[in-house]
């Protein structure tokens, strides 16, 4: 297989235009870039397609070797598809926010500028985990009566615990609970 170099030039060439104009902040340059790089695709499909030979079209005298492939003529026209579907949503984009901000330019938010400046925290390995992991509040089975002063305690719906009793509430066989089947069976 041959490579034309002219093509693969201009190839290289489009690829870097394109991909230094998608940089850019302005909109439509980004819409440009993504046009160059739809061409350098076609391109580059093109070239991957080998030599040119004869159209597809069968005929018992030609041997099979000197027939075109068709595959990259019907992916290069996919291409051309998908890329005039982008533009034409980029050019829906690009004509929005010219109605709406009359600027082409895309500006950093607040809400961009404070996630840029946080330092690096990742909340579930960095946090302190609380005593209290339950998503329930505590339950009592019985009542202890008012909590001492100077006792610890815990509040568990809506009323005071003893930090002691809700802890022996939450070991397995507590004495709080009653061991007799649930529903009120005997």
């Amino acid at each position: 297989m041959s490579v034309n170099l002219t093509l693969l030039t201009v190839m290289g060439a489009l690829y870097a235009c394109g991909i230094y104009l998608i940089l850019e902040r302005s909109l439509t340059r980004v819409l440009l870039g993504l046009m160059l790089l739809a061409n350098a695709t076609n391109l580059l499909i093109l070239a991957t397609g080998g030599y040119a030979g004869l159209a597809p079209i069968f005929d018992k005298d030609t041997p099979a070797v000197d027939y075109n492939d068709p595959l990259p003529q019907a992916l290069i026209l996919t291409s051309i598809v998908i890329s005039f579907a982008v533009t034409a949503f980029m050019l829906g984009i690009i004509y929005r926010t010219w109605v709406l901000a009359r600027q082409d330019e895309i500006q950093d938010d607040a809400e961009d500028r404070r996630v840029a400046e946080t330092p690096s925290f990742d909340a579930e390995d960095d946090s302190v985990i609380p005593v209290e992991t339950s998503e329930f509040p505590l339950a009592m089975v019985g009542s202890d009566g008012p909590v001492p002063t100077g006792t610890a305690a815990v509040m568990s719906g809506g009323r005071p615990v003893r930090a002691d009793k809700a802890a022996s509430e939450e070991q397995p066989g507590s004495l709080n609970v009653d061991p007799r089947k649930e529903g009120g069976g005997k």
